[in-house]
């Protein structure tokens, strides 16, 4: 059976507003004609003058945090606990089982910067587009800031989802989610004001802390999701493996069975 494949992973890339100013990645890259000498030092007695072209090899040193680009947290990065008090996973021990299952996209494009969803909002955008949800299905959000990506407002653009909203998910077997915004929060400007407002720390990254009730993962800074229909795909979101850590770039991809 043929398959179509669609990529909802942003391009890790610098000089885009794709992360506040203090967690930019940079990416160095050496092309050919830098590298020569490089080869050379295998090779005693070796020129640039004897590769082809006088070509050495194109390589790229990165300086970048585990949550820049399209990423998996893990619960670890949530809080120092998951599951009422068990010691949280890191991103090397997260189930692979989780990471390759039947997606579900909730559009809440609607919603203005800053929102915080609800339970009864996915109860809501469930019954429209007609899914209950099972045991590890994949929930991303396409929020507005998907639209914004690399431009200025991006890191202030889109909905988040609250404690109640994704403790609904979580309560039903979701394991993974996943939000094309910077944050599967609301962005941080929006909640300062509200913490001005109120000093109630609970609205402080109470999405991300629902972990600590019941340990979950989810993607950050996925693309295309407004190419997704609600249901009918697979996505597919195994993370880089490193040792202890908060999170692994992923290149995530909704499949198609057509």
């Amino acid at each position: 059976m043929p398959r179509r494949f669609v990529d909802i992973s942003v391009a890790l890339e610098t000089d885009i507003a794709s992360d506040p100013p203090i967690q930019l990645p940079e990416i160095d890259y050496h092309a050919h004609a830098e590298t020569a000498e490089q080869i050379a030092l295998f090779f005693p007695g070796l020129t640039a003058a004897d590769l082809p072209g006088g070509d050495g090899w194109a390589v790229e040193r990165l300086r970048i945090s585990t949550h820049n680009g399209t990423h998996l947290d893990a619960p670890y990065h949530h809080h120092s606990t998951m599951n009422g008090g068990e010691r949280a996973w890191t991103i090397d021990e997260v189930p692979l089982e989780w990471c390759f299952n039947p997606g579900v996209k909730l559009d809440f494009r609607h919603f203005e910067d800053g929102y915080v969803a609800t339970a009864a909002d996915v109860e809501a955008e469930l019954k429209r587009i007609g899914h209950a949800l099972q045991p590890l299905d994949i929930v991303v959000v396409n929020t507005s800031a998907g639209a914004k990506y690399g431009q200025p407002d991006y890191v202030a653009a889109g909905c988040g989802m609250g404690k109640e909203a994704t403790l609904y998910l979580l309560e039903r077997g979701v394991r993974v989610t996943g939000t094309d915004a910077w944050s599967w929060d609301a962005p941080f400007i929006h909640t300062a004001k509200k913490w001005m407002e109120t000093k109630d720390p609970s609205i402080i990254w109470e999405g991300h802390r629902a972990s600590i009730d019941i340990g979950y993962c989810h993607m950050e800074k996925l693309a295309n999701l407004d190419q997704l229909p609600p249901t009918g795909f697979t996505i597919s979101c195994f993370p880089f493996k490193i040792k202890a850590a908060s999170a692994g770039f992923t290149r995530a991809v909704a499949i198609f069975e057509d």
